[in-house]
């Protein structure tokens, strides 16, 4: 996409996956109470390790034609795995604000990575994961597979967790079943601390307009 003066965002994002989950979560103003902001999102060539390590870079040139900078990507496999959330998004939001953002960016980490998201109780999930036709419990197949320990409410291995659900009934995996989910499941059960942080920025950034009813979250 080609960026224009007076845009209200730009999100900087690691691969499709994550660029398909945002265009399906900004498509849901009203669920995460805020005004639909005019967007751009792009993919780092380097993937999570270019997020992680040459965001700055890649959006220096951006910050006088947007008003926030958005920059997501995974723990996992960004290089600096053995660094915590937390210390990541501090470090890259620092650079940020030195190369022109000053405090109009965020950094939000996904830990372990960015299939967390997928796994929620919504019913949504099986039906596009395509298991609802097969009359199993994806839960209870999770569990019997190790996926998932009794209690526990997300894989401890999200992504392969997911790559194994879909195998099981044959279905090819595509970055469109992330906007599927994004754009279906309940936002307002998302405990996920990425997911918190991501709606408290945008919150933040975009509030709903006044005259707008309060944020449904169905």
């Amino acid at each position: 996409m080609s960026s224009s003066p007076g845009k209200g965002l730009i999100v900087l994002v690691a691969d499709a996956n994550a660029k398909f989950a945002m265009l399906g979560l900004l498509s849901r103003s009203r669920s995460l109470g805020i005004r639909e902001p005019s967007a751009d999102i792009y993919v780092h060539p380097e993937r999570d390790p270019g997020c992680c390590l040459r965001s700055h870079e890649f959006l220096r040139s951006f910050a006088e034609a947007y008003s926030h900078a958005l920059v997501m990507f995974d723990r996992e496999g960004c290089g600096r795995d053995e660094e915590t959330r937390e210390r990541l998004e501090a470090q890259v939001s620092d650079r940020l604000s030195r190369s022109g953002w000053a405090d109009r960016s965020e950094v939000v980490v996904l830990d372990p990575e960015i299939d967390i998201w997928v796994w929620s109780a919504s019913p949504h999930v099986p039906s596009v994961l395509g298991w609802t036709e097969t009359g199993r419990s994806l839960n209870g197949w999770l569990v019997r597979e190790g996926f998932l320990a009794r209690g526990q409410t997300k894989p401890s291995r999200p992504k392969e967790a997911l790559e194994k659900a879909m195998s099981e009934v044959r279905k090819p995996r595509s970055s469109s079943l992330y906007r599927q989910l994004a754009e279906k499941v309940s936002l307002g059960r998302c405990e996920d601390p990425a997911f918190l942080k991501l709606r408290s920025t945008l919150r933040r950034w975009f509030p709903a307009s006044e005259n707008v009813g309060p944020a449904t979250a169905p």
